[in-house]
């Protein structure tokens, strides 16, 4: 759907201009054979969007949801877990701040309230052409690094190339398909396509920062650093403590404030992130008034941890604020470079062993939905048997899939939320046997009498109230699993090395799924360190579907291209599902006003703003509010 206009050598003749009309007006000679019909015009276009037309128009104001006449001031602290030892969030190497990327504008912005379409921010406009190979990019005059100097089309062209070149290894799969990125003059860039099949690409385009191509000449881009790097966002870096906290300032002359992708968000003028071990320790402080608001994603903390004087007398306010965003998968992922877990039936039987009601029950306060699809919380989600569209796309796979894929629904286990789980248990044994695994002295071991033994990584303590109930639950089998948490530095290097055997990996989708897809499953981006195929698939059917996902001619198509891709890769027990949930929930003092309407797709924070009056009314030391 987008397109790109390609710059035909040679005399362009403009419509209305002069000479077309005087070349209109002469005679053709007698015997002149006709020429080739004149290309269609590429469409110039503020948005672009998969899902049909954009809901806003050329000359929108403000995002429907926020409050344009906000006030602006005030300070925000938010929490980060582990550490940081770089400002460049782009790169392989390095533990980058958090919220590095407010430093930084992009080509376009998207909705959070249309599934997926964004909207024109450093460029004002999109030009695509008829036949789909490419998009240019006409880039806003007023738009300006945070030393006054202008963004140009050489920023874009230079950015593109230094992230393909020296950035994490997903921008070659993203951006895979460009041909080339050309500086059309200085505010209009060109991106060359190298086919019409990749249907997303000038979006994903559409959202990629732009950086200084000044500021970075001289420098390695591929080496983390702490020297406070020149940004264009509504944001700078005003101060730091290496590894304890990041401050941010608003830009008082911010070029795009009073953008329509822009006007009445970033309305608080510090935002500090303040770094903490763990979430017990940021959740206490939090509790003391270090920290003005928090997304909680612990259920037993939600339920239980804000029972305290500060939330009874209303200073801490509490919110649920329900979201459509598609889920995607979280679950317990298994490293298929370990040869324990390249037999589909270890990896069923593993998954048999995981008791999600008990949790659910016991643990989590009955407050989550097990997740069943990677795709989940969408209508991408494959239920049910395969539709007949989703037939036309698997047919060609009959044989080398098995065929319970094709006459079974596929579930998730499930138990009685007794703990007990015996018949789950038997089940798996017989898994295990079949794969040539049996029970010696009450351990799990080959025909070489190795021990079935594995650990599990995690970045950090939450997950273990989680990972040892299934442990329990492993050793019933004579399966020896241990866990192993460490810091969130070091289980970043662990991840992009692939150093692990089994951990909790999340794998986010969107309404619109494509190029990213490449990086999660294909058989190339498996051998890639740092890539986001964590689990080591490679499998040449699955190749296939994530080309026909990444080709999709329409949304039906889509849809059922999507819905295949998701069924194979169920049928395949590559992770353990976990659950998910469909509400943000929220804790904050109460300085903050806040729109009355959320987005759907997203939790705009920033569109959040200061009340002066509530602020004053806060003590000075919050902990005497406790």
């Amino acid at each position: 759907m987008r397109r790109r206009h390609l710059m035909a050598s040679g005399l362009a003749l403009v419509p209305g201009s002069m000479l077309t009309r005087a070349w209109a007006q002469a005679p053709a000679p007698p015997s002149a054979p006709a020429g080739p019909a004149p290309a269609e015009a590429p469409r110039r276009t503020h948005a672009l969007s998969l899902l049909g037309e954009p809901a806003l128009p050329a000359d929108f104001k403000h995002w429907p949801w926020v409050n344009p006449d906000a006030p602006k001031g005030g300070s925000m602290t938010l929490t980060a877990l582990g550490s940081f030892d770089s400002f460049n969030p782009y790169i392989l190497r390095g533990t980058p701040g958090v919220g590095t990327t407010l430093i930084y504008d992009t080509l376009m912005v998207p909705s959070g309230d249309e599934a997926s379409t964004e909207y024109g921010h450093i460029a004002t406009m999109a030009e695509l052409p008829r036949d789909g190979r490419g998009v240019t990019f006409i880039l806003n005059e007023k738009a300006r690094w945070h030393d006054g100097r202008p963004i140009t089309a050489g920023d874009v062209v230079w950015t593109f190339n230094t992230l393909r070149q020296s950035g994490r290894p997903f921008y070659r799969a993203y951006w895979g398909d460009v041909a080339e990125v050309v500086a059309e003059g200085d505010h209009r860039v060109a991106f060359r396509f190298s086919g019409n099949e990749n249907r997303e690409l000038a979006q994903i385009l559409g959202q990629m920062p732009v950086l200084p191509q000044h500021w970075w000449a001289g420098k390695d881009f591929a080496q983390p650093g702490l020297e406070v790097p020149l940004g264009s966002g509504a944001y700078r870096i005003d101060g730091f403590e290496p590894g304890r906290s990041i401050t941010y300032r608003r830009v008082e002359d911010y070029w795009a404030r009073d953008l329509p992708t822009r006007k009445g968000t970033h309305n608080v003028d510090v935002m500090r992130y303040e770094y903490y071990r763990d979430t017990t320790v940021a959740l206490e402080a939090f509790k003391a008034g270090q920290i003005d608001l928090r997304t909680e994603n612990v259920a037993k903390d939600w339920a239980t941890a804000y029972d305290f004087p500060a939330v009874r007398s209303g200073r801490v306010k509490r919110e649920e604020i329900r979201h459509e965003l598609p889920t995607g998968m979280q679950g317990f992922a298994m490293n298929l470079r370990r040869p324990m877990f390249q037999d589909v039936r270890v990896r069923e039987a593993l998954g048999l062993m995981f008791d999600f009601e008990w949790m659910n029950a016991n643990l989590f306060y009955g407050s989550y939905t097990r997740t069943t699809s990677y795709f989940s919380n969408s209508e991408l989600a494959a239920t049910g048997l395969p539709s007949e569209g989703e037939l036309m796309v698997l047919s060609a796979f009959r044989g080398r899939l098995p065929e319970s894929l094709f006459t079974s629904e596929f579930r998730v286990p499930a138990s009685d939320g007794s703990n007990s789980n015996r018949e789950n248990a038997r089940r798996a044994l017989t898994l295990l046997r079949e794969a040539g695994w049996t029970v010696k002295e009450r351990r799990l071991v080959n025909d070489r009498n190795e021990p079935f033994s594995f650990e599990i990584l995690m970045n950090g303590p939450t997950f273990e109230r989680v990972a040892l109930p299934y442990i329990q639950a492993l050793q019933r089998l004579g399966i020896e699993a241990r866990p192993r948490t460490v810091d969130p530095a070091q289980y970043q290097v662990r991840m992009d090395s692939f150093d692990y055997d089994m951990t909790t990996e999340v794998f986010p989708q969107s309404l619109s799924p494509g190029n990213e897809q490449r990086d999660f499953w294909s058989s190339a981006k498996a051998k890639e360190p740092g890539s986001r195929n964590t689990i080591g698939i490679s499998d040449p059917i699955v190749d296939a579907l994530v080309e026909l996902v990444v080709s999709a001619p329409d949304r039906q198509a889509l849809i059922d291209r999507t819905r295949a891709l998701d069924r194979v890769l169920l049928w395949g027990h590559y992770v353990i599902p976990h659950w998910h949930s469909r509400f943000f929930r929220l804790a904050w003092w109460d300085k903050f006003g806040h729109p009355e309407k959320n987005p759907r797709y997203a939790l705009d924070i920033q569109s959040w703003w200061v009340d002066p009056a509530r602020d004053r009314t806060l003590p000075a030391d919050r902990s005497t509010a406790n």
